[in-house]
């Protein structure tokens, strides 16, 4: 009798700490749950950050301007694509000219390939971006990483190609350019440090450092779900 209750005691602490474990684990569900609903229609407080707008998805899905502007977005931000998706109905053109008619600033982005030159990059932004003072500054998304091209590209040449794009699209567009920069190619190439340009960052929900000087742009909820599309846009404040 003495062996079979000194057993039982000494089961008796492992089970509450399976169960504490397992409530941990269920409180830890619920909360990822949470925090996922939550950053479905998240934005920064308009009291803090007064200027809003989105960087929406490429591409042709139906996405409404007009809606978009009812819910807080000042200012709208296109991804240039180029080929035959582009001229599609509802492509890049149509997007920039439904945009305008719903009254919201416009600026592009352009997407920067480390694997292909900064003069077919250029062209194709001077063919479809009219030139227009109307339009918010340009921007440059510094995502792509050299590693996967063919003929291999170095480093060196990435950051040369970049510069020359940059003067390029701001002969163009008449003034500096923003840079998008992701945390890996500012990793990898020190843009922040090299390059005397407004900078746009990202980070959910958290005001992103990996800069290490300020930013212009934030764009802090990745994949903001609205009544504008069924696709999220990229929900992006102004600094003040």
């Amino acid at each position: 009798m003495a062996k079979g209750a000194t057993r039982r005691t000494r089961r008796a602490p492992r089970r509450w700490l399976l169960r504490l474990a397992a409530l941990l684990v269920l409180f830890g569900l619920a909360f990822a749950a949470w925090l996922w609903w939550d950053m479905r229609e998240w934005r920064p407080d308009p009291e803090l950050y007064p200027e809003q707008g989105a960087l929406v998805p490429a591409g042709t899905a139906p996405l409404r301007f007009e809606t978009l502007k009812a819910i807080g977005a000042r200012f709208v931000y296109l991804p240039l694509a180029s080929g035959p998706a582009a001229e599609a109905p509802g492509g890049f053109p149509d997007r920039f000219a439904a945009a305008r008619k719903a009254g919201l600033k416009v600026g592009v982005v352009l997407p920067f390939d480390p694997c292909l030159g900064a003069d077919a990059q250029s062209g194709v932004f001077a063919q479809m971006v009219p030139r227009d003072a109307g339009l918010l500054p340009p921007a440059i998304a510094l995502g792509s990483l050299a590693d996967a091209c063919d003929p291999k590209v170095s480093d060196a040449a990435v950051e040369s190609e970049l510069m020359t794009l940059i003067n390029q699209i701001e002969l163009h567009a008449g003034k500096p350019v923003i840079l998008k920069l992701s945390p890996a190619f500012q990793s990898r190439h020190r843009t922040a440090t090299a390059l005397a340009r407004d900078l746009w960052l990202a980070r959910d929900r958290a005001r992103p450092d990996y800069a290490g000087r300020p930013w212009l742009l934030w764009s802090a909820n990745s994949a903001r779900m609205t009544e504008a599309s069924a696709d999220p846009v990229e929900w992006v404040v102004v600094q003040k």
